[in-house]
Order: structure tokens, then sequence, then C-alpha cells
């Protein structure tokens, strides 16, 4: 029987979002391909994430527990994966397109002879080959592309998949590993967050992104308090993060990160397509742009043409009144 391995992604000790999202997709391979789903994750109490991946689908799950993977630095994990990868012997191996993911994806593929798709939004299998589709040039074109490697990586863009629970009996598979951290030329000296307290951006389920159109620090209050209101993780196109309104961790798009969330509120941004990149995934986009032929309402499911300083106060107003009954 062929193998499906996912690789959890790891963040503040608990298994991200974009995992089950992958995990999902993954049991739906298997299915068509009467494969099996097994997951991998690295992290110093791995064995205590193990149950979620088996509600999730992983028939096995291989722990590999070193304090080294407390923080992420490339040369453990890609040693421990390719551990997981000759334990395992999967013909594909998927994991969710995080920036810890891609910066050891390319040399895990080159140790272990493997194929590499990465970043896309679809994948499967056909025949002998693994297909996807790749978002390109700024998410404005899609890629079809395929590998017939014998084993190939995968990496899936968040939001991409629904995540699904599906229970099964599962077994705990410990990997040996060990790490002499003293040994290692690179090390990870700090973690930069948007602030104590703040929703993660990465994995938030509402975002409120803030664009041009937020010229000012009583723009920003505006933001904030919609984001109160909501309970939303705080996002911004590159032209508001450079007036130094929100910080480089805010920015969002082709050179920032990439969100999607179930609820998106673009709030004065024009729709460039460097930032869209980075958000068309959404579930839910909510426009609100003064300029009734901004692209962004091309992408929009609900759009409001009005300036955000007279349409945020009543509609911040409207969703605390709903959320006190």
């Amino acid at each position: 029987m062929n193998t499906i391995l996912v690789a959890a992604a790891v963040q503040d000790g608990r298994l991200k979002r974009s995992t089950f999202e992958v995990m999902a997709r993954a049991r739906e391979v298997a299915a068509e391909t009467g494969s099996e789903v097994v997951a991998a994750v690295l992290h110093p109490t791995a064995r205590d994430l193990a149950p979620d991946l088996m509600r999730h689908g992983a028939v096995r799950v291989y722990v590999v527990e070193d304090p080294v993977f407390d923080r992420h630095v490339n040369v453990p994990v890609i040693d421990a994966l390719e551990r997981v990868v000759k334990a395992a012997l999967p013909r594909l191996v998927v994991a969710p397109s995080t920036e810890a993911f891609k910066d050891v994806m390319g040399a895990l593929a080159v140790r272990l002879g493997a194929g590499a798709l990465p970043d896309v939004s679809e994948f499967g299998v056909d025949g002998d080959s693994v297909v996807a589709v790749r978002p390109v040039m700024a998410a404005k074109m899609l890629a079809r592309v395929s590998s017939r490697e014998p084993l190939v990586l995968v990496s899936v863009r968040s939001g991409s998949y629904e995540a699904s629970a599906s229970p099964v009996e599962g077994e705990i598979v410990p990997v040996d590993f060990s790490c002499d951290a003293g040994t290692l030329r690179q090390t990870l000296r700090e973690v930069l967050s948007s602030g104590d307290g703040e929703v993660d951006l990465s994995e938030a389920r509402v975002v409120v992104a803030a664009g041009r159109g937020i010229r000012d620090e009583a723009g920003r209050d505006l933001v904030l308090e919609l984001a109160d209101a909501t309970g939303a993780a705080i996002g911004a196109s590159r032209a508001v993060v450079e007036t130094g309104l929100f910080p480089a961790t805010a920015q969002i798009g082709q050179t920032g990160k990439v969100v999607a969330p179930d609820l998106y509120f673009a709030v004065g941004i024009s729709g460039a397509i460097q930032h869209v990149a980075g958000m068309v995934n959404s579930r839910v986009i909510v426009a609100i742009n003064k300029d009734p032929d901004a692209p962004i309402f091309d992408y929009a499911t609900y759009g409001i043409v009005g300036d955000a300083f007279k349409v945020l106060p009543p509609l911040i107003e409207a969703l605390r009144d709903a959320g006190k009954t």
C-alpha cells in the first residue's frame, strides 16, 4: 500500500490549522489511490500532539522529540524529516506551505532525491504522476505542474482546503533522534511577533487589513477597534506599512504573509495584485473603499463603496451591539 506522509506544522506548542487542511486533502487522495495517511511531528513534546493528528486521519504518527525543535533551525529539521521518510517510505510527502517548511523543502528534496512541487493550491495523483496547481505571477495565473519521481514533496498554501476531522485508531511511532545544539552552525537568535496578546495573523479566522486609505493615526485606531469588535488579527498592505502606521510583521501580500481566514476585511485597500496574492484564498472578503472601480471589488464577496472613516464607526457599533445579544 502506498503511503502519504503529512509533515505537521507546529507553532507555540500547537498544531497549525493548515496542518488539518492538508490532512483533509491527503485523506481524499488516499481514498482515491488506495493509500494510507500517516503524519510526522517534530517537537520537544511531540507525543502530546499525536492524538490530534489521529483525529484527523493519521493511522501512524511518527514523533521526533528533542529540545532543539523548540525553535526552528533548518539542519536538525532536515535530518529528522529524512529519518522519518526512510522509516515511513511514503510515495508523497505533503506539508503546509509555512516559512519553516519553505526553508527546508529544497534541501530535503535534494537529500532524498525527490521531486518538489512548492506552494501549490491543489494537488492529487494521476497514474504515476503527482499533479498540482500552483499560483504564479503574483497569483495572476495558475500553472499546472507535475512530477513522476518515486518520491515527491508538496507544500500547500494555507486555505486551499477545508479542515475536517476523521478519527482513526492510530499508532505512535517514536523515531530515534538526538542533536547537539552546540555543534550547529546556524542559530535562531530572535523571533519577531506583532505584539503580546495579539491574534496570530497566519492562523486567524478573521483578519482586518488596512490599506493606503487608512492614512493616519485616527484611521489606525478605527482598524484596531474593528479588530477588537471581531476578535480579528490585524494586517496591512505594503503601502501602509511603509508609512509606519503598522509593523512589518503585519504585511500581507507577495512580499509579506499569506493568509486564508474565514473572514477578511479589506479596509482602504485598492486591490493591487501584489496584495491580493496574499489573501485571495480568504473564504469571505468584505471590501471597503471609496473608489467604486477599485480592483479589490473584483475579489470581494461583499463590497461597501464609501470612505472608511465614515463606514467603520457605525459598522463597529453594529458589530458590538450584535455581540451583546
